[in-house]
This record gives C-alpha cells, structure tokens and sequence, in this order.
C-alpha cells in the first residue's frame, strides 16, 4: 500500500468517568473513512497514547485495523516504547495485528545520544517487514536529528521510507531530506498542517494533522492536486485561523479537537483524561466565534451519529 494523503492522528474519545469510549471511537474511526480519508494514524501525540493502558492500547489497535481494513485505507500505529526491547517486540505484535505502517517516535526521555537514537530506530524497522514511519518531532521531544542519520537508516533498513516532519520550521529539512535521499523518502507533514502547503511544494506527499477537522485538510490536499491555489489558500487562511487559537500548546490542541468533535456529533464526550488543559471563558469564547467561522468549510456529506 503506497502511503500518501490525508491520515490523521486519531483522537481517543473517553467517557465523562475517564473509561476509553471503544463505540465512539470506532464511530469516529468510520466517519474518517467514509469521508474520504486515505489512512488512520494511531497513538500519535494528539491521541494521549500516554495516558492509556495496554489492554487498551490492544483494543484500539484491533478496531483501527478492521475499519482501515474494510474501507482498503491504510492503518499507521504509532511506536513509542522507550526501552529498544520493547519498542521491538511491541512493533512485533503490532505488525502480527494487521498494521499497514508503523510510525516510530524515537525515544527521548532524558535525551539519549545520536548513536542510541540511530540503534534504537535500526533495530525497530530490521524487526517488522511494514514500512516505518519515522516521527521527528523536537518540539515535543526535545531531540534533533540531523536529515542525514535518517537517510542512512533508510539506506541500510529498506522498510524505513517514510518519515513524519514537524520540526518549526521543516521547510528546509523536509528539501534537504529529500535531495539527501534521491528524492526517495515519503514524506508526510506534521504540526496540525500549519505548514502543509509549503510541505506540498517542497514534495511531501501528505499530511498526518489532527482529526476533527479532517474533511478541510481533505479539501485542501484535493484543490492542490488540482491546482487550484486560490482555493488552497482560502481554506488553508480559515483553518489556520482556528489553529492558531487552539494550538498553543499540546494538551489544549487535544482538548479543542474533541469539543470541535462532540460537536459535529461524532463522538458522545470531550473528557480528557487528567492531568489536561483548563480553558477560561475568554478561551472558550474565543473558540465559539472561530468555530462558527469555520463550521461552513465542514463537508457534511457523511452521516454523523452521536454514540449512546
């Protein structure tokens, strides 16, 4: 499967007790194919795959891989084990369940050196047949990677082709990635897509953004491929307007997108399990007035259902 496209990182709907809502979930994971999407990303930062269970964990995988499957969209489950041994056999297990691609967040808990970064991601892809996302992310992590130990990963593990940049700014290093690579790396664009069209022009192939606003990303993505830059920046203009509200740091962007969520009917709570963001009234106020500015560029063609 030729990974490209819009594929986002899929929210993990919670009931008002804190129990992960596996019905909302696969409710929302169908309203993402049937609306067009091109894969599911799970266990992406945006997911809170930090604040879940195995057993959980388990359980989404499972439901992720059947509708990816059923809808011939791809399923990318994220690798954020910090310890190599494990990282390795839950990459494993996660491949035995059916994934299409596995996106690996190198470890970053107290900053281990280039050399153990480089063995860790190495040891990961030679472990699994299915390609290898790898998700370079400083902001969050607060590691750096320079493009050329990612392409001599590629180079000596065949499966690792595909690499998730959010680094501010990627412009350069999504370029210098790509000569670096013989233009061989797929790239997708990360940080909620802020920069998705200059990632386009540079030659990414698609976007890993949030998901509550995927049919916009998906209006974006389609008017570019058919040159229709007016149209482009028209809806690149009003979604970034709504991002950069609630995109000030990464748990508020988590609590947003579930409200923007519950709202349009998809999933039946925006719990977020503790600790998360605490919005005042001037936030919420603020996202009222973004919300009914954005509201008219949703696509609304595909049944929405609240969950019982």
């Amino acid at each position: 499967m030729e990974l490209h496209g819009i594929c986002p990182a899929i929210a993990t709907p919670f009931t008002e007790t804190g129990a992960v809502d596996f019905d909302s979930y696969r409710n929302l994971a169908r309203h993402l194919l049937e609306g067009g999407c091109h894969g599911i990303t799970l266990f992406g930062i945006a997911g809170e795959y930090y604040k879940l269970t195995e057993p959980e964990e388990k359980q989404l995988i499972k439901i992720t891989v059947e509708e990816c499957r059923k809808a011939g969209a791809a399923s990318i489950i994220s690798i954020s084990r910090h310890a190599t041994e494990l990282a390795v056999d839950w990459a494993r297990y996660v491949e035995s369940e059916g994934a299409d691609c596995l996106m690996l967040l190198p470890p970053f808990f107290l900053k281990p050196a280039a050399s153990g970064i480089f063995d860790h991601i190495r040891q990961v892809g030679q472990a699994v047949s299915v390609p290898i996302m790898v998700q370079y992310a400083p902001e969050q992590t607060g590691v750096a990677i320079d493009p050329a130990m990612l392409v001599q990963l590629g180079q000596e593990v065949e499966n690792i082709s595909v690499f998730k940049i959010e680094n501010k700014p990627s412009g350069k290093y999504i370029s210098n990635l790509l000569k670096a690579s013989g233009n061989k790396a797929r790239i997708f664009i990360g940080n909620a897509g802020f920069q998705m069209i200059e990632g386009l022009d540079r030659g990414a192939v698609g976007v890993v953004p949030g998901c509550s606003m995927y049919d916009i990303y998906l209006s974006i993505y389609n008017e570019y491929r058919a040159g229709n830059r007016a149209k482009v920046f028209e809806l690149h203009n009003a979604l970034n307007a709504m991002l950069n509200h609630i995109r000030q740091d990464v748990e508020m962007i988590i609590a947003y997108e579930k409200k923007i969520l519950k709202r349009r009917g998809i999933i039946a709570s925006d719990y977020c399990r503790k600790p998360t963001h605490q919005p005042d009234d001037i936030y919420l106020s603020l996202f009222d007035e973004y919300y009914d500015q954005i509201r008219p560029y949703f696509t609304e063609s595909v049944p929405q259902t609240t969950p019982a």
